[in-house]
């Protein structure tokens, strides 16, 4: 891949029936675009528990790639009501999801363990107004 390439989408809050889509389209151009299956397979885990967290835990917002030659910029942007403890959430099994989302099989934890445990660089701002998270994944190398 020789250029640049951006993409944005918009995600609902607790819209199950279109929660996914956004990082099922991430895949495929990401694959499209030739990159190595193993940094898709992070980049995909990482959309989607970002883009589950946007549906389950925020008002909605914003899901925007950014793929050059030498990385993917996954951003995840809400509209809040923001991460009261970003430590606590860091912490595999720490859920603040309702009980209605768990019973979904939802709400597990594991959303932002995973995004950094597969990021190269994660980046989280969060408050009342939102939540901000800038994922990384380096591209070979």
């Amino acid at each position: 891949m020789n250029k640049s390439y951006s993409l944005s989408f918009n995600i609902k809050s607790m819209d199950f029936s279109s929660a996914g889509e956004a990082s099922s389209t991430i895949k495929r151009i990401l694959l499209q675009l030739g990159i190595p299956p193993p940094i898709v397979k992070k980049a995909s885990i990482c959309s989607y528990e970002s883009e589950m967290n946007i549906v389950i835990h925020s008002h909605g917002g914003v899901i925007k790639l950014n793929v050059d030659n030498h990385q993917i910029v996954i951003e995840a942007i809400d509209t809040g009501p923001g991460i009261p403890d970003i430590d606590k959430a860091m912490k595999a099994g720490y859920s603040t999801a309702p009980i209605m989302i768990k019973e979904m099989g939802f709400g597990s934890g594991m959303g932002l363990p995973n995004i950094r445990d597969n990021a190269d660089k994660l980046e989280i701002t969060s408050h009342s107004a939102g939540t901000h998270l800038k994922i990384v994944i380096i591209i070979g190398g």
